[in-house]
Parts: C-alpha cells; sequence; structure tokens
C-alpha cells in the first residue's frame, strides 16, 4: 500500500484497552472508563481485517494493547495470526509481567522471535512508583528467560523523563555491555490526559550526552530490515544496541510505514494525529472484503507528513491516552 511517497506494510494492533499496569505518562490523571467489552474488535474481525490489509500489501504485525496478555483468549488468536498467508512477521510489545518460560516457550513455536519489553527503570522502588505496581522482578525475570530462550532481538523501551529516571540513563543504557539487547529511549509524547508535566521531558540530545559522559562514544550504525523509527549506536565493546526514538526533537513522520488498527476497531493512520476511520461497524454491517480493503485505502489518504506536538495551538495535538490506541 502507498500513502503519499511512502510504502506501507506493517500493522499495528491493539487487542484491547486494558492494562495491569497505570503508568503516570500513559494513563490519564483523571479517573477514566474503559471500553465496553461489546465495543471492542473480536479476535475473528481483527483476522480478517489484517487478512484484508494482507492482501493489499501487510507483512509485519506488531500486537500491542493496553497489555496484551491480559486479554482472554490470546493466545489461540496468536497462533491463528501467525498462520496468515502473506504474514512475514509478528512481534509483540509487553510489559512482560504476565509471561513466564511456557508461555514464551509457546510464542516460539508459533514463530514469533521478536518481543519489546516497557522497561523505564531497573530500580523496583522506583519502578512501583512508576508503573503503580509492584512487579520489577516478575518483568525482570521475563526479559532474562526470553533471551535464555532465543528470542532476539529482545527490545527495551524506556521512556526518560526528568524526576522520575533520569538519574539511571546511564545505568539502562549499560545493560547493552552485558546483554545483546536493544535499550531504546523514546521522548515522551505530550498526549492525552497523563500525570506527567512537559517540564519532565528530555530530549535526546541530552540522553546520549549523559551516555557518553559516563559511558563513552556511540557509534551509529546502519538501519536493517525490520528496524523501526530508531536511530541506532553502539557503546565499544558492547553486545547490544543503543537507539533513541524522537519524535518530537527530529521528525520521522515522512519515513513512517504504520497503520494502526485500534482495539475499537478503528484505523488510526498516524499515532500523533487524531484521525480515525471506523472499519469495524461496517464490517459488522455486513461490508464485503473489497469494500473493507476500500476503507483501508481511503484511511492512508489521511496520513500526514508531519505531526504538531510541538504547536501547542493546534488543534491536531492527540487527545486520546496511549492505551485506548495502542502503543
Amino acid at each position: 500500500m502507498i500513502a503519499g511517497n511512502r510504502s506501507i506494510n506493517y500493522l499495528r494492533i491493539s487487542v484491547t484497552d486494558r492494562c495491569n499496569f497505570r503508568c503516570r505518562y500513559c494513563v490519564p490523571s483523571t479517573p477514566f472508563t474503559v471500553i465496553a467489552h461489546e465495543k471492542i474488535a473480536r479476535y475473528e474481525e481483527i483476522l480478517r481485517i489484517t487478512r484484508l490489509a494482507c492482501e493489499l500489501g501487510i507483512t509485519k504485525v506488531r500486537i500491542t494493547g493496553g497489555e496484551p496478555f491480559v486479554r482472554k483468549g490470546i493466545f489461540p488468536f496468536l497462533e491463528n495470526l501467525c498462520a496468515l498467508e502473506g504474514l512475514k512477521d509478528v512481534s509483540i510489545t509487553t510489559n512482560g509481567a504476565l509471561l513466564n518460560r511456557d508461555k514464551i516457550q509457546a510464542l516460539i513455536q508459533m514463530g514469533i522471535r521478536r518481543l519489546n519489553f516497557s522497561l523505564d527503570t531497573l530500580d523496583p522502588v522506583k519502578f512501583e512508583r512508576i508503573t503503580g505496581r509492584d512487579r520489577f522482578h516478575q518483568v525482570w525475570d521475563s526479559i532474562v528467560t526470553a533471551h535464555s530462550l532465543g528470542i532476539f532481538p529482545i527490545k527495551i523501551n524506556a521512556v526518560a523523563l526528568r524526576g522520575f529516571n533520569d538519574d539511571e540513563i546511564e545505568t539502562i543504557a549499560g545493560l547493552t555491555l552485558k546483554y545483546p539487547f536493544h535499550i531504546r529511549f523514546i521522548e515522551y509524547m505530550p498526549m492525552g490526559d497523563s500525570d506527567v508535566e512537559k517540564k519532565q521531558q528530555i530530549l535526546t540530545r541530552e540522553i546520549q550526552e549523559k551516555i557518553e559522559s559516563a559511558l563513552g562514544p556511540l557509534t551509529p550504525m546502519e538501519k536493517e530490515d525490520n528496524d523501526g523509527p530508531a536511530k541506532k549506536f553502539k557503546l565499544a565493546k558492547a553486545k547490544g544496541v543503543v537507539g533513541f526514538i524522537t519524535p518530537i526533537s527530529s521528525h520521522f513522520c515522512s519515513e513512517c510505514n504504520r497503520l494502526r488498527l485500534t482495539s475499537r476497531g478503528t484505523l488510526r493512520p498516524c499515532l500523533l494525529n487524531n484521525y480515525e476511520q471506523d472499519i469495524l461497524n461496517p464490517l459488522r454491517n455486513g461490508a464485503s472484503d473489497r469494500e473493507l480493503q476500500a476503507i483501508i485505502e481511503s484511511a492512508l489518504t489521511h496520513k500526514p507528513l508531519f505531526h504538531h506536538l510541538t504547536d501547542p495551538k493546534s488543534k491536531d495535538i492527540p487527545i486520546s491516552h496511549m492505551t485506548s490506541i495502542g502503543g
């Protein structure tokens, strides 16, 4: 599929807006209601939409949430997803708290080889303060177990925030000296009603300076197949990779090859733009495969070349919180 001058081959699917964590930069600071079950896309509906998207050129899918493993029946769904014709790569973003050796082995048997873990601190006390849950050791055990079972690459996403984890940036990056992990520092994206102030945002240049001051120079690396928007670097003698995802300081919108399917059954061409196109209700109302594919193609005509997060007066700043979209 083509959007502007970009080839779109990557579909990110949110299977639920529910999460077992309450990360302060992700969920709203004010009370909110989760989406009613009947308004969440059923697995068979997701599979049909994904099959049609694959016929249009999607070859890569990432499963997200909320937290995908809180949804019942996720493993049979993943097995059916991996069997779709034309789908070459299935990966998952998770906080890792609900995984164990048996579940990771089941993912491997399906053909899933890539996991992204969200982990913003290596301090159990700080972990509970950020996530609202005392689950650090479960998460770390999941990461180490996945590594021992051959999952590669393991990507660890850390949102760097002043007053949250800025004193750990060097330590988190230092994991790459011991493990072949891809540590990715993500600039905080001010969207929705989170419990984070803009002054806590740390941009990539400062993060990189902290790492190099403590651990030495970061050498740029070339992009490879299946790489996302992260700019990759390597410390001397490191086994892993340090990456930076820069939605604020350096837009990568013109290179974006993604389309999102939210748990509510809407197509979202851009994470950082409010535009969504409903595909679930047409599906439930009897739309044909071709009619549904036309909706997918129509959604992509709204894929922007840039976002407006740095313009506080813009009407296009996302009002949805991350769990309702899918990270």
